[in-house]
């Protein structure tokens, strides 16, 4: 039993490879845009950034290529901080930028360092929290992304890709792959999660029917994601924090776990938000969370695990007031801005200064090249504040 008295030492994955592969360099969403199965294909990355992108604070972008034939493909920018996890981007005191001449204390506690911390921790939560390789079960088809001659002592991760489709009506079909990190027991009997139960929906019920998202009895699909805790107070020359502006997770989370859960919502609402969108698109029923510190305030290497929770990502959703309907209506508002538009490359960036989503038209060749052409030419801004009550179907 994990807890404050005996937490569990983050153990370092480092023979295990990642593939944050956006969406055009997937040899499999490139299979299925030739075969026409859908409209719209992104990753649920990309997807969950938008549905759920007016809780943003930090600056981001991304790259939509429109073809000829109308298909638009979401794409993450190269070099781009898009797969690093922000810390206390909502917060009232978010972590401030440094000098680059500043001690290591200080730097440790920077904006980038504490992004790069916290995405290796989640990472390394990920797979820690599965069960040895003889347990592992395999999907119909091998990692679209490993080569077995160019592995380097490497093996990939434990993760699995869903390609999944969705319906919204108008002609929009959209493609998304999907990241699910494990099987979880069913220890209370819970349904599946809404989405796989109208995607699994068939009318027309036979005997013996193969459902493609069923799960092995007792067992049911998971996404897995670790928490960080970060206190203002570990900067170097930090003023006094107001009582009850930050949480000790230590005193607080054996006995008062929501309470630590509340002040996350509040610091890290964005980020909670995704996670909570990127599990029901995968049609998850568990998702499991980690809280996980530094061993030592002033060491950003080593970590332990305090705690975990399971949540069904439905009422998780419900907790955080993110609304389905909303998600799905904000997506859509971005598909139909682009409809309007001439085949081409678009921008779809928040401004830095303000709660504002806009979309700009840039030439073919921008973000390809290494020196990295600006020439943006802007083609048309939106405000995304509206949204809309859309249901997925397939």
């Amino acid at each position: 039993l994990i807890s404050t008295r005996t937490p569990a030492p983050l153990k370092r994955v480092e023979t295990k490879e990642f593939y944050p592969v956006t969406t055009t360099d997937d040899p499999v969403v490139e299979k299925l845009a030739i075969e026409g199965k859908g409209t719209v294909f992104a990753t649920d990355a990309i997807l969950a950034h938008l549905m759920t992108c007016p809780r943003s604070v930090y600056p981001w972008d991304i790259i939509v290529q429109k073809l000829p034939t109308g298909a638009l493909f979401f794409d993450k920018r190269d070099a781009s901080q898009f797969d690093y996890l922000t810390v206390h981007e909502t917060s009232n005191t978010p972590p401030t930028p440094v000098r680059d001449n500043s001690n290591e204390d200080e730097l440790m506690n920077s904006p980038e360092r504490l992004s790069l911390e916290a995405t290796m921790i989640n990472q390394n939560f990920t797979q820690q929290i599965l069960r040895s390789s003889k347990y592992r079960t395999k999907f119909d088809y091998p990692n679209p992304f490993w080569d077995e001659d160019d592995n380097d002592g490497m093996e990939p991760a434990s993760v699995a890709y869903r390609y999944r489709k969705f319906d919204l009506g108008d002609g929009i079909q959209i493609v998304a792959r999907c990241e699910l990190h494990g099987l979880g027991k069913d220890r209370q009997k819970a349904g599946t999660s809404k989405i796989v139960t109208n995607i699994s929906a068939n009318k027309k019920k036979k005997k013996k029917a193969a459902n493609p998202l069923e799960v092995p009895e007792g067992d049911q699909y998971m996404t897995a994601y670790a928490l960080n805790e970060y206190d203002p107070s570990y900067i170097a020359n930090a003023p006094p924090a107001r009582p009850g502006a930050a949480i000790n997770w230590r005193e607080k989370i054996d006995n008062q776990a929501g309470a630590v859960l509340a002040s996350e919502l509040k610091n890290n609402s964005f980020k909670l938000a995704k996670w909570t969108a990127q599990s029901l698109l995968a049609g998850a029923s568990q998702m499991k969370i980690g809280f996980v510190s530094r061993a030592s305030p002033k060491n950003a290497y080593e970590h332990v695990v305090l705690a975990t929770q399971t949540y069904r990502p439905m009422d998780f959703a419900a907790q955080i007031t993110l609304n389905q309907g909303t998600m799905w209506g904000h997506m859509r508002l971005f598909i139909k801005l682009l409809e309007k538009e001439p085949e081409g490359k678009y921008v779809i960036m928040r401004d830095p200064n303000r709660a504002i989503v806009r979309i700009y038209g840039v030439p073919a060749g921008t973000f390809e090249d290494s020196d990295g052409s600006d020439d943006d030419e802007e083609e048309g801004d939106s405000d995304e504040e509206e949204g809309g009550e859309e249901e997925e179907k397939e």
